[in-house]
């Protein structure tokens, strides 16, 4: 339910089970963080989703069996965030829950203009994972972040836009193609050159 393809030095991890609205099981997240952690050999990593939804977050399922406060979440994200190159997150539709945090570790978001955000885990009784909030208030404030976490409010694409949640806002059919062209300069760089420029960003 995970698809790896490589283009070279360009990895895009695609999650596919659309018949359950991305969902994510355990197994499914323990690869994605085994993949986000051998990515460090690409130049660009991107995550997607088959469908029209990127993902609904945990497996209703496994979460209520304790995947919702399980560290696989946060294994993912940290391997995601620690990533050298280039990291995008092409969200296909709308994103959920603890999915959000593997798009928060990414370097840019681009998300088709039917995509809603929301991270209803207070209402579901659980804290976010650890490091979700301190990456969703550097990307909207402090103000914004807890509109989404403590006020429960989704964001259409263009409000997540506005706010700085996502970076562009694309149609679905070109969406892969959006990302080759993102992904060209840090592709043709030296290595060394695209990778500094991504510490001197990240301060």
């Amino acid at each position: 339910m995970i698809e790896l393809t490589k283009d070279g030095d360009l990895w895009v991890a695609r999650i596919n089970r659309p018949d359950k609205a991305n969902s994510l099981t355990h197994a499914m997240l323990s690869e994605l963080a085994d993949i986000a952690e051998a990515a460090r050999d690409a130049r660009v990593f991107v995550l997607t989703g088959e469908g029209k939804v990127f993902s609904a977050g945990a497996d209703l399922d496994e979460a209520r069996a304790g995947l919702a406060t399980s560290d696989v979440w946060e294994r993912l994200s940290g391997n995601i965030a620690a990533l050298p190159g280039l990291s995008i997150a092409a969200l296909n539709g709308t994103l959920a829950g603890g999915a959000m945090g593997m798009a928060l570790a990414c370097d840019l978001r681009i998300a088709v203009p039917s995509a809603k955000f929301f991270y209803p885990v207070m209402k579901l009784g659980f804290l976010p994972q650890p490091s979700d909030p301190g990456r969703l208030r550097d990307l909207v404030g402090p103000a914004r972040a807890k509109l989404m976490l403590m006020g429960g409010q989704k964001l259409l694409a263009d409000e997540a836009l506005r706010f700085g949640l996502i970076d562009r806002i694309v149609e679905p059919d070109a969406l892969m193609d959006t990302v080759r062209d993102l992904a060209a300069d840090t592709l043709a760089a030296r290595p060394d050159i695209a990778t500094g420029i991504k510490a001197m960003c990240q301060g």
